[in-house]
């Protein structure tokens, strides 16, 4: 059976040296640390992996080490991004190939795809692999819009099991889905670095997969919710907000992330790859005031560089 998807999954930043190479100790710490907070699962190749800049031979490279170090504990969803069905079924058989337990498909965005078309893309990627699948409705990234009624057709295609709500607002477009799904049993989960992800819960969200340098901060608010306590949770989440907003700049998100993650101990250096952008002076001040004002807590030992 397929893993069933929910609850807190980062996407994992993708660590590089100072030259610009993997760095793939810096990697296994930081899904330690993901495992040491008690995540619900972990994807490779998302946006805020810079998936878009990993060659085939890296991206072999990262899923062998994500799925060693998690060792089964938490399901590992793949990003798959080709730019057509033959390039993402090739990315997905090599995902399934190196372990994966589950895709998260963007529909191809070079050459924008009619809506009707879309049912027969994921069909396909679908039936090549025994993965389950999740459908990934990002129009700010792709241009493709999914309405919902799209989405409820492919939620009946077979191993077609969640999607990733991106298309803001998200919070009425995450209950807009749960309801035009009705009783299908398909998950529906929110990204967009969590940013409404306590409204998306409350829309029917069962999971959120935020960038991955604050899942210690962001499970204890989750459990709250799901738990009830939605007072404290509403509270957990208004403190960490300042640091899931400054992780939403386009251009420079990918910094951000990696100059917290450094800052935290977990890598040793924020280098990115073009084109994603370094921050500049003022960006970077900008950073270290939100890492001091929380005082954000060290990792565990075991972790540390």
């Amino acid at each position: 059976m397929p893993p069933t998807l929910h609850g807190l999954m980062p996407i994992l930043a993708t660590p590089f040296d100072e030259s610009g190479a993997l760095d793939r100790p810096g990697l296994r710490r930081l899904v330690e640390f993901q495992l040491a907070s008690e995540v619900d699962g972990v994807a490779v190749f998302g946006m805020a992996s810079e998936g878009f800049a990993l060659t085939t031979d890296e991206r072999r490279t990262i899923l062998a080490d994500v799925v060693e170090v998690v060792d089964g504990h938490v399901p590992v969803i793949a990003g798959v991004n080709g730019t057509s069905t033959a390039t993402s079924i090739e990315q997905a058989l090599l995902a399934e190939e190196g372990g994966a337990d589950a895709l998260m498909v963007l529909p191809p965005f070079m050459v924008k795809p009619p809506a009707a078309t879309l049912v027969d893309f994921y069909g396909d990627v679908a039936a090549a692999t025994s993965l389950s699948v999740m459908v990934q409705d990002a129009p700010g990234v792709t241009g493709v819009v999914m309405p919902p009624a799209l989405i409820a057709q492919l939620a009946r295609l077979d191993n077609v099991d969640s999607v990733k709500v991106e298309a803001p607002p998200t919070a009425p477009k995450v209950g807009a889905v749960v309801e035009a799904i009705g009783d299908a049993d398909f998950a529906v989960l929110g990204g967009q670095n969590a940013q409404f992800c306590l409204e998306e819960y409350a829309r029917g969200a069962v999971g959120t997969m935020p960038a991955c340098e604050f899942p210690d901060l962001l499970g204890p608010v989750l459990a709250d919710f799901v738990a009830g306590r939605v007072d404290e949770a509403r509270a957990g989440f208004r403190r960490m907000l300042p640091l899931v907003l400054i992780g939403l700049q386009g251009g420079i998100a990918w910094a951000v992330h990696k100059e917290i993650l450094v800052a935290r101990g977990i890598i040793e250096h924020a280098t990115v790859r073009y084109p994603a952008s370094r921050l500049d002076e003022g960006s970077r001040a900008a950073v270290d005031l939100v890492i001091e004002e929380l005082a954000l807590p060290a990792v565990p030992s075991a972790v540390r560089v």
